[in-house]
């Protein structure tokens, strides 16, 4: 079953440049076009998720995915014990498989966020997967943050935070942007909107947070960022919008709500957000409800951007 997702958030987690838990301090998440050391992914296992059918196609499209990264920099899938073997297999040399047990393949969600502090030293923050709001079960992916931080000796960063890093957006100079559909609810955390905005800036390092609506419990994701909008520089974005407004599409209606609220957004200095507009797909594989074609759900390796085509 695919969910209102575009497959390339399959993608994962950069790593950039004793684990144990420790207090955040002043650590921060480069963005994601900064050089990376290797590329995390996870090889999907899960037949309650997607059948017996399907799931082969879905490790063909992982495997497809994993090799054409690995030209540009190392890659590691993730796979457990009973796995390791197919996965390799279908991987060949050019991509190392590690012992950690997973799931699905959303390496975006589930996987570590790589923080850095000012001399350069590597920590994991936590962003706490619990399956899009307990909306799916997934006891192995909501420990694979942990179990890699532990892996590469890093310190764990506790935050207390609840959600997926597919759900926010950083421009790598402080601001952050996400929808608080997938953050500011009770299935993922409690409190107000400021609150919320607080734990995700300091698992992120970010300074200053721009909320838009989104929409929840349309989709399994309620509404990620990273399917509508992307920074591709400081304070400047890659939003993906029809060419339309249509008022019978909640989609599209948040869509350009969204839109409104980054070009009337102000920086705490003055600036205003620089806006690239990409219109959306329009012939697309899928007419189900719950997928989305979403070109700006890419992933930026070194050298290369790889973009899910539809």
């Amino acid at each position: 079953m695919l969910h209102r997702r575009a497959f390339m958030g399959t993608l994962g987690v950069a790593l950039w440049g004793t684990s144990a838990s420790a207090a955040i301090g002043r650590f921060e998440m480069p963005p994601e076009t900064a050089p990376h050391a290797r590329t995390f992914m996870q090889w999907p296992v899960s037949v309650d998720v997607y059948g017996k059918a399907l799931l082969q196609r879905v490790q063909n499209s992982i495997t497809d995915i994993a090799l054409a990264i690995a030209q540009f920099e190392e890659v590691v899938v993730l796979a457990g014990p009973d796995d390791m073997a197919t996965a390799t297999k279908a991987l060949g040399g050019s991509v190392k498989v590690w012992d950690i047990p997973t799931d699905d393949l959303w390496c975006r969600d589930s996987g570590p966020t790589f923080v850095k502090d000012e001399n350069g030293t590597l920590a994991v923050s936590q962003i706490q997967f619990n399956g899009w709001g307990n909306k799916q079960e997934h006891g192995n992916d909501k420990l694979i943050a942990h179990r890699v931080a532990e892996r590469l000796g890093l310190a764990y960063l506790e935050t207390g935070l609840v959600g997926e890093q597919g759900g926010l957006e950083h421009d790598g100079s402080g601001l952050v942007l996400a929808h608080a559909s997938s953050w500011v609810n009770p299935n993922r955390n409690g409190g107000t909107a400021d609150e919320v905005a607080d734990k995700i800036l300091r698992a992120v390092g970010g300074n200053e947070m721009i909320w838009a609506p989104g929409i929840a419990g349309a989709d399994i994701t309620d509404y990620h960022i990273d399917a509508l909008a992307r920074f591709v520089a400081p304070g400047k974005l890659l939003l993906q919008l029809p060419e339309a407004l249509d008022v019978e599409d909640p989609w599209s209606v948040s869509a350009f709500e969204t839109y409104e609220i980054l070009k009337a957004y102000h920086t705490r200095d003055g600036r205003k957000l620089d806006i690239v507009v990409m219109r959306e797909p329009v012939d697309i594989r899928s007419r189900k409800k719950d997928f989305v074609a979403a070109y700006v759900n890419y992933y930026v390796c070194n050298g290369a951007v790889v973009c899910s085509q539809f």
